[in-house]
């Protein structure tokens, strides 16, 4: 599989900051870029966003977005390169394409992915297993497991295999 692997993580209407500045900070770390969609229940100057990120945070590859139509319009991914996120997914995380470019999308901490938006993607929703001890996984524990299952045989370049500490 030549060529550069993208990686889009976009979370519709995120409600908590430092989750954002977590997921942000994960998504350098991979070269993926982060997309938001609004409403953003927090700003994206607050120090809690900017914490979680550390001094990454001006790095990050963001772009934020009106809502998720033109957020389609706008990058215009491909119906088979988006994948959803919810615990009422279809099919395992681990069935998820193996493309090159592909968008994981996530919906907010408090209210999921908006039923509008699962019903025009449904056959792209995908869950990861969790035990019914819990109602659901900490949405930037979900991102980083998504995200590197996506990039699983394809994996960037270890940036730290080389240094000397």
């Amino acid at each position: 599989m030549g060529g550069a692997v993208e990686r889009h993580v976009v979370l519709i209407a995120p409600d908590v900051h430092w989750n954002t500045g977590n997921i942000g900070r994960t998504c350098i770390g991979v070269d993926a870029f982060l997309h938001l969609i609004k409403p953003i229940g927090f700003s994206l100057e607050s120090r809690e966003v900017k914490r979680a990120g550390l001094d990454y945070w001006h790095q990050v590859k963001l772009s934020v977005w009106e809502d998720f139509n033109h957020f389609i319009s706008g990058v215009g991914p491909e119906k088979e390169e988006i994948a959803l996120f919810s615990k009422n997914g279809r099919r395992s995380f681990r069935e998820m394409p193996s493309l090159k470019r592909l968008f994981l999308v996530f919906g907010s901490e408090t209210q999921g992915i908006p039923q509008k938006i699962l019903d025009q993607h449904q056959n792209a929703t995908y869950y990861i297993p969790i035990s019914k001890a819990i109602r659901c996984l900490n949405l930037s524990t979900s991102v980083g497991v998504v995200l590197f299952e996506s990039l699983r045989g394809m994996e960037p370049p270890h940036g730290w295999l080389n240094e000397k500490g």
